[in-house]
């Protein structure tokens, strides 16, 4: 939008003097701008644009980036959803068997010889005052035994985040546990298993914040598996992420891979006979019509 602020008949204006048909009633066209903004809009109609002064090629329309807007929403909901179940599923395998090795060690997360040194310094940063005054177990457990530092794992990593989850996971000295957990999910190499988590991680952060997901390029690509069919060679994109989470959920559940695949359908569906939008779909994403993921 530039350093000024603009009025939402300025927003309209600049649109049409750099090509942009509204397609749709300019009433409309304001409460949409007024709804969802005009600049995380451009995030949708950037994919139109033709030149560094934010031209827009010939016949691009105001539903175009709304549609794109709308595809990214649903989405981020169904990927949410299933990304969850992963999270949990992950947190219960680390909890389990950490635990079950280290029966005399409780919070054996802060454990010097369960876990490397480095994560133990930064406790700190995730078992603090409030982390204790957020979470009802965790305050309830240090008002009953008040001379506990920490609450046991299966309590306390129950409210870490993914992201602190596979900190503790990287961190785990026992390389025969972090063996165990992997083979959970069918995977004997760590450095590929972790980079897929990773890539979970990411998406998952991604989906939580709002993120636009539809053209996301994944910090590193996704590592190559037999037992993995991606549909495309762009290893950094969505398509090949959601390849990974249908994976891991079919590993857990068949019914749930099976799910978010009939979901992921629906929404690439209601795009299959909107040109414009569906070659953004096979080219951005990956997604192969008439195919599953």
């Amino acid at each position: 939008m530039g350093k000024e602020a603009n009025t939402i008949e300025q927003q309209i204006e600049k649109l049409q003097k750099r090509g942009m048909i509204l397609d749709i009633p300019v009433e409309k066209v304001k409460e949409i701008l007024l709804d969802i903004g005009y600049y995380r809009l451009g995030f949708y109609w950037h994919p139109f644009e033709i030149d560094k002064d934010h031209n827009f090629k010939q016949g691009t329309t105001f539903s175009n980036a709304v549609e794109l807007y709308y595809l990214d929403c649903d989405l981020r909901h169904v990927l949410t959803k299933f990304l969850n179940r992963i999270e949990i599923n992950f947190r219960t395998k680390i909890v389990y068997h950490v635990s079950n090795e280290y029966v005399d060690s409780p919070t054996w997360f802060i454990n010097p010889k369960v876990v490397e040194q480095s994560f133990i310094n930064t406790i700190s940063k995730y078992y603090n005052e409030d982390f204790k005054k957020n979470h009802i177990p965790i305050r309830l457990h240090h008002q009953k035994y008040i001379n506990d530092k920490y609450a046991p794992a299966w309590k306390t990593i129950e409210f870490f985040t993914f992201g602190t989850t596979l900190k503790i996971f990287k961190s785990l000295k026992d390389g025969d546990i972090k063996n165990k957990i992997a083979m959970e999910y069918g995977i004997r190499n760590i450095s590929k298993f972790t980079n897929f988590l990773e890539t979970i991680k990411f998406v998952r952060n991604m989906c939580s914040h709002g993120g636009v997901i539809f053209d996301m390029t994944l910090p590193k690509g996704v590592p190559l598996l037999p037992m993995i069919a991606y549909d495309n060679e762009n290893y950094h994109s969505l398509g090949s992420a959601i390849k990974v989470i249908e994976y891991f959920l079919g590993v857990m559940s068949e019914n749930r891979r099976l799910e978010m695949n009939e979901s992921l359908e629906k929404i690439f569906n209601r795009q299959k006979n909107k040109p414009v939008i569906r070659k953004l779909v096979e080219n951005q994403i990956g997604y192969v019509y008439k195919k599953q993921w």
